[in-house]
């Protein structure tokens, strides 16, 4: 599914992305397309180059990089994961080795080793466009791959996929169906360098059995997360899609609360140092991410305004963009520094061997813990709290969630829907801070701004925020007393 593509000029090459979500299949050599009556693609002849280090840091990252070359026309490509999507990233560059500007973006995963060629595919590919109900449209290619070396065919397999151009799951679930009939069975996953090369799937690290040591339990959670910050690090640096600073922001928050959760059964000065540094990434990455949130309401907020109106918005909504640029060049500096590459590196490390104490702790007494000082928290607040005892709160309510996703293995399933309450909980009190940040950045904007037209909207918005702070206070209190009854019977 092309969801959305975009261009962007890094001088002295042009970069496309787009993020694609797609259905594949297997199919045996003597299978063909259903009469899917749609309207043929054109047949391609697709020669792709593939580039990794010696030690396969790219596939177990699973990131692909290839040069492809079509027609005599030559572009690399950049694959990254996302959850349960990818990000191709296309550079229009006939250069024979990967740009400084794709080794920079992938600096983490390739852990300062070489990139070289390790494949050669040459794909036949065919394939139909089908148009479904209410503008729904999808392709259905058929790749016909073989292995390349020497100019000789190694081995050769195919594959089916099906790409939701527009429209909902509806109709990728109905051609998924008819391919299943003509003989289409399940992809092992693996993307098509792995299938060249035959190895196998990159497999997620198992969860500890519940019996395990505590500490176990905290290693598996840190490794799971650093993941999920290294995964999103290329994204980040290339800008442009503000899934991939949401994920890698949420991911240094519960590294952090991981650490915090977990104190007594880590040395103390070695985990404050940690945390310390995670505070610090998270600085770096928290103003970009306020800016996207903006960014993206106050757009929905224009579409809906009079054209008249739509106008003030939208010279505010540029000078957002303005400040997020800025914020942009200021997180590459921080994402180049070696403050940054030491702090993944000391991460690392804590997956494997964290500096440990002898401790009785039990994941229970950890989530039980954080619970107990959620409640003594809400019990604080005055009867009108302000804004920052609820942006307070909200951090508090996160840890506490953290530490039940923790223990989750090891509890019941009351423990489970306390993190289901949880989530919503802080999503009431994430929505009253987005207002309180959406209110100061009108405010600002109004302050540069002369226009009477523009002063009347900011107004109209600044209004709209007040009325999304009470909403939010209003909400609050009932969904605490659900919350507070769900912790009690979990943790007691």
């Amino acid at each position: 599914m092309a969801v959305s593509k975009h261009l962007i000029d890094t001088a002295p090459t042009r970069i496309k992305w787009a993020i694609e979500q797609e259905i594949k299949l297997q199919v045996g050599q003597h299978f063909r397309l259903p009469d899917l009556k749609g309207e043929p693609l054109p047949r391609r002849v697709l020669t792709s180059t593939y580039y990794d280090t010696v030690g396969s840091h790219l596939a177990r990252a699973r990131i692909t990089l290839r040069r492809r070359t079509e027609n005599r026309k030559r572009a690399w490509q950049l694959k990254l994961p996302m959850d349960g999507a990818r990000r191709e990233i296309e550079m229009i560059d006939p250069g024979g080795t990967p740009s400084v500007v794709l080794q920079d973006l992938l600096v983490l995963p390739l852990q300062g080793e070489d990139l070289l060629p390790v494949a050669t595919l040459r794909t036949w590919r065919t394939g139909v466009r089908v148009h479904g109900p209410n503008d729904a449209c999808a392709d259905v290619v058929l790749d016909t791959v073989s292995v390349l070396k020497d100019r000789h065919v190694l081995r050769s397999f195919r594959e089916v996929e099906i790409e939701r151009q527009r429209g909902d799951d509806a109709l990728p679930l109905r051609l998924e169906e008819m391919l299943r009939k003509a003989g289409a069975t399940d992809h092992d996953g693996r993307p098509k360098l792995f299938r060249a090369l035959e190895l196998p799937a990159p497999e997620s690290p198992a969860r500890p059995p519940v019996e395990s040591p505590t500490i176990e339990h905290v290693k598996f959670a840190l490794t799971k997360y650093l993941k999920v910050l290294r995964l999103h690090d290329p994204g980040v640096r290339l800008g442009g899609c503000i899934e991939d600073l949401h994920e890698m922001r949420v991911a240094t928050r519960r590294l952090r609360a991981i650490l915090r959760a977990a104190r007594p059964l880590l040395v103390p000065a070695w985990s404050e140092a940690l945390r310390h540094e995670l505070e610090w990434l998270g600085e770096v990455l928290g103003p970009a991410r306020d800016l996207d949130v903006q960014v993206n309401y106050f757009q929905e907020e224009a579409a809906a305004l009079e054209s008249r109106d739509r106008k003030p918005l939208e010279r505010f909504i540029a000078h957002l963009r303005s400040e997020r640029e800025q914020r942009q060049q200021a997180l590459l500096n921080a994402l180049k520094s070696e403050r940054y590459f030491e702090l993944i590196r000391n991460l690392t490390r804590a997956a494997h061997e964290p500096a440990v104490v002898p401790s009785p702790v039990s994941l229970s007494d950890i989530a039980t813990g954080a619970f107990t000082k959620l409640r003594k928290a809400v019990r604080k607040l005055r009867s009108a709290p302000t804004d920052s005892d609820l942006h307070r709160l909200r951090i508090q309510t996160k840890r506490a969630r953290y530490a039940a996703e923790l223990a989750e293995t090891c509890s019941s399933h009351s423990a489970k829907r306390f993190i289901v309450q949880a989530r919503l909980f802080q999503e009431v009190l994430g929505l009253h801070q987005d207002a309180v940040m959406a209110e100061r950045h009108i405010r600002e904007f109004l302050e540069q701004s002369t226009s009477v037209r523009a002063a009347f909207v900011a107004g109209r918005m600044v209004e709209r925020q007040r009325h999304r702070r009470e909403s939010a206070r209003t909400r609050f209190r009932a969904q605490w007393k659900k919350l507070e009854k769900r912790g009690k019977k979990a943790w007691g």
